[in-house]
């Protein structure tokens, strides 16, 4: 699906392209090379966009704030259900009034999925991609146009009537020049039916970007039953979607909030930011650092959380920083990593220390409702996209998080 919420754009020559992904994954200690990075803060201003920025001193109060505030009016009981019932009519809405040239492409999938590029190789063989919530067809078409593999086919599904009269429109669509493309009507969270022209155990990938946070938590189990029953034994999820106190989420006035991290936009559409909480235990007698992370996407995915093998995304010493979801230009830039953590400024103490107050939701608690038993996949992928935007005409520093994971459907 699209992201409503999008960000100033700079123009192409103010952007500095990005040579790597951003996201800094949970099996790695340190982000990845190739982002750009604040060194000196009288700089902020010369660009549009930074990676792995320590936030503010007073982000901890700043969030403490706009939630306080979000839940002293949140949307009356009474009203709740009328937002819930039959959410594909305010997608409908939102992409009629909006024309498919208001949405970018997201050209920077190739960066963040490499998975996709391969795909596209002339001698890749038959490989079937499938993007969920495809909306206009922007993480597709670009697929598409830059395929030399004749044996790629495409799938574009969404709930959304008028996203796929977009997609079907499209030029590519109607002439694709190597490969096939199908879209079509589908509600990921169906108990019945699969998407027209897909058979069980038949995809190689699945793209979910910003998807599972339009659906209702007690969606969520269909919606991870109907992924796994279309993959292939070892197919792939690549994901992409909000991560918790991101811009979008503080920026949320009142009678927004739905439930705690889901809220009601404007245009009737929802969304909800998900949670990789940290919290980070340093032993400096052994002069290393000891990890604890509680995470809603393992969850979602495996029934689990976060193996204890695998570091997760943050620290407080080194903490990314946000940007504009679909804002091409600033999607496709870079920047350098940041400095080592150094355990040895610790107190010599064991000390737990956390990055906000963590809150999974209760229906991760337990087995999902209309799912498999868990476990159904494996994390190749999980990290933190977490960008600063800056508005450099209004001098404003604006904080974003995505969270971003590839889960592998075991065989």
């Amino acid at each position: 699906m699209q992201d409503p919420i999008q960000g100033e754009v700079p123009s192409s020559s103010e952007c500095i392209s990005r040579t790597a992904s951003s996201v800094h994954d949970i099996n790695n200690e340190k982000p990845p090379f190739g982002a750009r990075r604040v060194i000196d803060e009288a700089n902020v201003w010369s660009q549009n966009a930074w990676d792995h920025v320590p936030p503010p001193d007073d982000q901890i109060e700043t969030i403490t704030a706009s939630l306080a505030r979000q839940r002293i009016a949140p949307v009356p009981d009474n009203e709740k259900s009328k937002y819930n019932e039959n959410p594909s009519r305010h997608w409908n809405n939102f992409y009629k009034t909006n024309s498919s040239n208001f949405f970018r492409n997201r050209k920077w999938l190739h960066l963040e999925f490499p998975e996709l590029l391969q795909a596209t190789e002339q001698e890749a063989g038959p490989i079937t991609i499938t993007e969920i919530g495809c909306g206009a067809g922007n993480a597709v078409f670009p697929i598409l146009a830059s395929n030399k593999n004749p044996k790629l086919n495409l799938h574009a599904y969404d709930y959304s009537s008028q996203a796929v009269k977009l997609v079907q429109t499209n030029a590519l669509y109607t002439d694709p020049p190597v490969g096939t493309i199908h879209g079509a009507v589908w509600d990921l969270t169906s108990s019945d039916t699969l998407p027209p022209g897909v058979e069980p155990g038949t995809v190689d990938i699945v793209i979910l970007v910003f998807v599972i946070s339009a659906l209702h938590p007690d969606e969520w189990g269909r919606a991870i039953a109907n992924i796994h029953k279309i993959l292939k034994p070892g197919g792939l999820v690549l994901f992409r979607d909000y991560g918790r106190h991101d811009l979008t989420q503080l920026r949320f006035k009142a009678g927004r909030l739905l439930n705690e991290n889901f809220y009601i936009r404007g245009d009737k559409t929802r969304v909800y930011f998900f949670e990789l909480g940290i919290v980070i235990i340093i032993t400096v007698v052994f002069c290393q650092l000891k990890y604890s992370a509680t995470d809603e996407l393992a969850l979602l995915f495996t029934g689990s959380q976060v193996p204890s093998t695998q570091k997760p995304t943050e620290t407080t010493q080194v903490v990314e920083e946000s940007e504009a979801d679909d804002v091409t230009c600033l999607e496709a830039s870079p920047s350098p990593p940041p400095p080592d953590s150094d355990p040895h400024n610790a107190d010599l103490t064991t000390e737990p220390v956390s990055n906000s107050r963590s809150y999974v939701h209760p229906n991760l608690s337990t087995q999902l409702a209309h799912c498999p038993p868990h476990p159904l996949f494996t994390i190749e992928q999980l990290g933190v996209d977490r960008r600063l935007l800056v508005n450099r005409k209004r001098q404003l520093k604006m904080y974003r998080v995505w969270m971003q994971g590839k889960f592998r459907k075991l065989v």
